[in-house]
């Protein structure tokens, strides 16, 4: 089976980006190694539409080894222990009273994958879809197909520099790099996301259900036709509808979704990795390597995991060799236990699942008060980790607690912190543990300084 890196060996088009809403870094004649984005833009061959959309793919998953290690860290998810540059733990952990600000160190790595990298992907899916409008080559639902999912994953983009700055507010109108529209509240970008997203399922309903007139690479080997496609996105619209407090919308997207209260778990769209020359799998690690820099598991997830949890017992390895260990301000970090999904360094990383899908929709009962469906989907992830079935209160305070409880092992570090988002989302940041490293949870991030410098630059 084909992986991504070998579509990408003419997929060259993924080096279309923009770098913060700075100016688009193209090469000024035609290069077949690094495409212009006039060379597509009029009346593009198929294999040039083939080589955006396989770019998008590219550009998609770039934001993964950041936002999960990142995030994972500010929620007490792992600690991304790396002895050769103390900042991972001392600023990434807010110890010593340490705090972002628009030259923390975290954008110098972090940045790239919750803020800059997503505006890449946002630009590639942007280039796509006005390609794909002016090719001769390319049926009218052609058309629509390959807007519906460059704005299905456009969508999910977006969500992560809102979820990265938080009340801080992104730009949305990107259209123009050199004129980027104005910073906008949190709760309008999510507004404006989901316009996106129900752009791109009403065209992918315009497309029919026929087949992806292109190829997907192997990460949606089970999606790659127009009618599973549109169920991705609402799936992710799904998530979108949570973080805006919209419960009926929650379950009205899960009624289009992929969700199956009896089927797989982990059953999903994925980034897929590959051997090189493709990229391998960015939050691999050997078990029992013997190294300084590694993702272990937080000793919160340990010491308040249920008896019996089979997600424990299946995500999480104990080290039989030496913890890694690194000296911080506030003493040593020792982790004892790494991560143990992958099987291999060329393993898929599901981008949304089945399991995320059920639990969201215990959440949009929960929150609407009805107890029994929420409970009814509490128990399937509950009875599938083999701790049976929920015997706690049914206040929906109660519920909602045990809700996030069972996210936090059955969406442990998947590509997105989901834990700093939900405990932000509840308010309940302080009830994160940082006795383990002494430091502080952050709410949200300052805009980098390359956007401050950048407004300077065109007078904004």
């Amino acid at each position: 089976m084909k992986t991504l890196q070998k579509y990408m060996a003419t997929a060259a088009l993924a080096a279309i980006s923009l770098f913060a809403c700075n100016p688009l870094q193209l090469d000024e004649i035609i290069d077949p190694n690094n495409p212009s984005v006039e060379s597509v833009s009029n009346n593009a061959s198929r294999e040039q539409i083939q080589f955006l959309v396989t770019g998008l793919e590219a550009r998609h998953r770039a934001y993964v080894f950041n936002v999960t290690a990142a995030w994972g860290t500010f929620g007490r998810e792992v600690w991304y222990l790396n002895a050769s540059d103390p900042r991972f733990q001392t600023d990434w952990l807010g110890q010593g009273g340490r705090v972002p600000d628009r030259a923390y160190f975290g954008f110098g790595v972090t940045g790239g994958g919750s803020y800059a990298s997503p505006y890449q992907a946002i630009k590639q899916a942007d280039v796509l879809i006005a390609a794909a409008e002016n090719a001769g080559t390319l049926s009218q639902t052609d058309r629509s197909a390959i807007s519906g999912f460059a704005k299905t994953i456009k969508g999910y983009q977006f969500m992560i520099p809102a979820n990265f700055v938080y009340q801080n507010g992104i730009r949305i109108d990107v259209s123009d790099p050199l004129n980027p529209g104005p910073f906008v509240p949190y709760e309008q970008a999510l507004d404006f996301i989901k316009s996106i997203l129900d752009e791109g399922d009403q065209d992918l309903v315009a497309a029919g259900g026929g087949n992806f007139p292109l190829r997907l690479t192997p990460g949606f080997a089970s999606f790659n036709t127009n009618s599973a496609l549109r169920q991705v996105n609402r799936a992710i619209t799904a998530r979108l509808n949570a973080y805006r407090k919209d419960w009926t919308g929650v379950l009205s997207a899960l009624e289009g979704s992929f969700m199956d209260l009896s089927g797989d778990l982990n059953a999903g769209p994925a980034h897929p990795y590959g051997a090189p020359p493709d990229a391998f799998n960015p939050i691999f690690y050997v078990p029992d390597a013997l190294v300084t820099t590694m993702i272990v598991v937080h000793p919160s997830m340990l010491r308040d995991a249920t008896p019996g949890d089979l997600r424990v017992a299946n995500k999480f390895f104990e080290r039989t060799v030496a913890p890694v260990t690194v000296t911080t301000d506030v003493g040593p970090l020792v982790g004892t236990h790494q991560d143990s999904r992958w099987p291999v360094i060329t393993a898929a990383i599901p981008f949304i699942k089945n399991e995320e899908l059920i639990l969201l929709k215990a959440e949009a009962h929960a929150n609407l008060g009805q107890t029994a469906q929420a409970v009814e989907a509490i128990n399937i992830i509950r009875n599938a980790a083999g701790i049976g079935d929920y015997t706690g209160g049914t206040s929906q305070a109660a519920l909602i607690d045990e809700i996030l409880y069972q996210r936090r092992y059955s969406l442990w570090l998947e590509p997105w912190g989901h834990r700093w988002i939900d405990a932000r989302r509840y308010d309940k940041l302080s009830e994160i543990d940082v006795s383990f490293d002494g430091g502080t949870v952050f709410t949200q991030f300052p805009h980098p300084q390359s956007e401050v410098n950048w407004d300077n630059y065109v007078g904004n």
